[in-house]
């Protein structure tokens, strides 16, 4: 289990086979960039790049930069546009490219500074430029603290699908900096909320608790974040590659979700709105095909609503297009689809009983809520 320091900050300590990190979750984290990296991390190069989006970059990369020039980093800021159509690999080739020109070599560091696209987009960089050098992960909205910066999955999307080109390549530190939730959108803030009810729903049922507190919710965003790091540690801590099944439990309402994201074509749907419909297929699936009671399904999809995240799927996103993109998911072996259901609220496994017909069936539901 991961250890575990509450407080401003609270730090999270990952111990995994060959990569032991820390998360650390509070206020103000941003200007201390480069001293937590000292004392966090072996990283000691003096080159390193700072990849961020269009969004982003201008609220927050001059802050990184001045603290990794006060204590002797030269960075490089390389800026790719905002939005889901930037996990490309042209886009990777792009910033491995700017790397390069910049005089970056095998013992320097990047430096994710962003939402989950870019998250996944610089870290499979980092995993594969001269083989692989160091990152650190400033996650800077609610998806991406609490989920997508954790657990070393890196990746980019392509026609087929979702994350299906990639690679574990696990950050050495993580800083989770709640100040930089305050400058999302309401939309942005409220699509993290489909990741936090997944985790609450097969792993912590008391998470319902403090999300259901809507209006006291900003008050709460380092506890908040801060428990929704220790269910990922914990389960990628017994499953850091996804050898054993217990990693797959947080693809609970992924498999219809990255269908109908990819349907969407990587721009309708925030990624979290698509999860969302997911999840609310995945929890009426585990009322009619597994144990878990109807008022407990009625709670999970009320708190996807209190956040004002899709139930419903639009009548011109059809079947076939959202089934055509599941064929091709990583959830799916040798033909055999892998779909977590709920025993009931906390409790999750992965069953092999779901059809191509239930998960028809279940899409074309989405659309009579």
């Amino acid at each position: 289990m991961p250890t575990i320091s509450e407080g401003n900050p609270t730090i999270i300590s990952l111990q995994l086979k060959n990569d032991d990190y820390t998360v650390i979750v509070g206020s103000g984290l941003l200007e201390q960039t480069a001293t937590l990296i000292e004392e966090r991390t072996a990283i000691r190069s003096r080159k390193a790049a700072i990849v961020t989006d269009s969004n982003v970059g201008p609220l927050y990369a001059a802050k990184v930069e001045a603290t990794l020039k006060a204590a002797g980093i030269d960075s490089c800021l390389v800026t790719v546009p905002a939005g889901e159509a930037s996990k490309s690999m042209e886009q990777v080739t792009e910033v491995s490219r700017r790397m390069l020109r910049a005089g970056l070599d095998r013992k320097s560091f990047l430096v994710a500074l962003g939402g989950g696209v870019v998250g996944d987009l610089a870290g499979f960089a980092a995993a594969i430029f001269q083989r692989g050098i160091p990152c650190v992960q400033i996650p800077t909205t609610i998806v991406s603290q609490v989920d997508s910066s954790v657990g070393g999955k890196t990746g980019v999307n392509t026609p087929e699908g979702k994350n299906l080109l990639g690679a574990f390549h696990q950050p050495r530190l993580v800083l989770a900096d709640v100040d930089t939730l305050g400058s999302l959108p309401e939309r942005e803030f409220n699509e993290g909320f489909a990741e936090i009810i997944k985790h609450a729903a097969i792993r912590d049922e008391s998470l319902l608790d403090l999300v259901e507190k809507k209006d006291e919710i900003h008050d709460h965003l380092i506890e908040l974040v801060a428990r929704n790091v220790a269910i990922k540690a914990a389960v990628v801590e017994e499953d850091e590659k996804e050898t054993t099944g217990t990693r797959a439990l947080l693809n609970f309402g992924h498999t219809i979700g990255h269908g109908i994201e990819a349907a969407g074509g990587y721009g309708r749907f925030l990624h979290g709105e698509a999860i969302s419909l997911g999840l609310v297929a995945a929890i009426r699936l585990s009322v009619e095909a597994s144990t878990l009671s109807p008022e407990d399904g009625e709670r999970l999809i009320a708190a996807l609503s209190t956040y004002q995240l899709p139930t419903k799927l639009a009548d011109d996103i059809t079947d076939e297009t959202i089934l055509s993109s599941l064929r091709r998911d990583k959830k799916f072996e040798a033909g055999e689809i892998r779909f977590v259901l709920l025993e009931r609220l906390g409790d999750a496994f992965v069953s092999s009983a779901i059809t191509p017909e239930h998960l028809s069936t279940a899409i074309t539901r989405l659309r009579a809520v």
